[in-house]
C-alpha cells in the first residue's frame, strides 16, 4: 500500500511539472508570436531609433547610440532623421543635459557646415532646442558667428534663415553673449526690411532682445539704417510687426535715459537709427499711431518716453 501511494505522488509531482513547463511554454512562444503575455521593450537599434513612429523619450544609452550613428554615417537621409530625434528630445530638460554629458552638442554642431540645406536647418533646430538650458550656450556659443553669417548670406525667407534666427534669439536671452552680434547689427537691420512677414517678426525678436540690454543701446542707434525702417511705423502695418517696432523704440529709449544719454549731445552719425527714431518722421508718425484703431497699439505708443 505504501509503495502504491509513493508511486500515486511521483505521478502527480510528474503531472503538475509538465502542466507548470507548458504553461512556461505557452507563456514564451505567446511574446514571440504577440500573443498574450508580458511584453519586454525590445532593445532598439540607433537607426530604429530615428524612426518617426518611435515617440519615446530617449535614456543615456539611446542617445549615445544615436550620437554615434550620427558622427559615424554619410547617409543623408539617417543624418536628418537623427538629427530630427535628437531635436525631438533635447525639448526635455533632462536630455538637454544628457545629450552635453554625452558629448553630442559638437557634434550636432559640425552638421551645421553641411551643405544640404535640409539638414543644416535640423541641425541649428536642434542647437536651439539645446540651448535652452544656459549650461548648454557656453557650449554652442562657439557657433554664433558662423549662423550670423549663414542667417545674412543665406536664402532670403527660407526655413534655414529662419532657423538660425531662432537659435540666436535663444542666444541672446540673456545679456551673457550679445555682443558677439554687435558687428552684425546694421545687417540685421536690412534683413528685417528685406525679409517677408515671419522673417521679420524673427529678426524683430532678436533686436528685441539686444534692446532691452543698456550695453548694446549704443550699437543699435549707431547702425546704418535705410529710412524706409519708419514705414514700419505705419498704421497698416500688421500688428504682430507693428507693436515690436514700438517695443523696440520703447526699450531704446528707457535704456538711453537709465544711462543718461539724452541729457547729452549724441554722437551718433546721420543715417543711424538714432536719427532716424529721434527725429521728426517719427514723432509724427508716433503721433498717428495714438489714434490707431488697436488699442493694444494706442496703449503702446503712450508707453514710449517722450524725449
Amino acid at each position: 500500500m505504501g509503495g502504491a501511494r509513493d508511486v500515486g505522488w511521483v505521478a502527480a509531482g510528474l503531472v503538475l511539472a509538465a502542466g507548470a513547463c507548458y504553461c512556461f511554454y505557452r507563456l514564451t512562444r505567446g511574446r514571440r508570436r504577440g500573443g498574450p503575455g508580458l511584453r519586454l521593450r525590445p532593445s532598439r537599434s540607433a537607426e530604429d531609433l530615428t524612426n518617426g513612429s518611435y515617440d519615446d523619450i530617449l535614456n543615456a544609452e539611446q542617445l549615445q547610440k544615436l550620437l554615434y550613428l550620427l558622427e559615424s554615417t554619410e547617409d543623408p537621409v539617417i543624418i536628418e532623421r537623427a538629427l530630427v530625434t535628437l531635436g525631438n528630445n533635447a525639448a526635455f530638460s533632462v536630455n538637454q543635459v544628457m545629450i552635453r554629458e554625452l558629448g553630442g552638442i559638437p557634434i550636432v554642431g559640425s552638421k551645421i557646415n553641411n551643405p544640404n540645406q535640409s539638414i543644416k536647418e535640423k541641425a541649428l533646430n536642434a542647437l536651439n532646442n539645446l540651448s535652452v538650458n544656459v549650461e548648454n550656450q557656453i557650449k554652442i556659443k562657439v557657433y554664433v558667428s558662423q549662423v550670423c553669417e549663414d542667417v545674412l548670406s543665406g536664402p532670403l525667407n527660407s526655413a534655414v534663415q529662419l532657423a538660425g534666427l531662432r537659435l540666436l534669439t535663444n542666444m541672446t536671452v540673456t545679456n551673457d553673449h550679445q555682443h558677439m552680434l554687435s558687428s552684425y547689427i546694421t545687417d540685421l537691420f536690412h534683413l528685417l526690411l528685406t525679409g517677408n512677414g515671419s522673417t521679420k517678426v524673427q529678426v524683430l525678436k532678436l533686436l528685441l532682445n539686444l534692446s532691452e540690454n543698456p550695453a548694446m543701446t549704443d550699437g543699435l542707434l549707431g547702425a546704418k539704417v535705410d529710412s524706409s525702417f519708419l514705414s514700419l511705423y505705419d498704421g497698416h502695418v500688421a500688428k504682430e510687426i507693428l507693436l515690436r517696432v514700438l517695443t523696440l523704440f520703447q526699450n531704446i529709449t528707457t535704456c538711453l535715459e537709465k544711462e543718461g544719454h539724452l541729457a547729452i549731445q549724441p554722437t551718433f552719425t546721420e543715417g543711424s537709427l538714432f536719427y532716424l527714431l529721434y527725429g521728426e518722421e517719427c514723432a509724427q508718425k508716433m503721433r498717428a499711431l495714438v489714434f490707431h484703431h488697436d488699442a493694444d497699439v494706442k496703449e503702446k505708443v503712450t508707453m514710449i518716453p517722450k524725449v
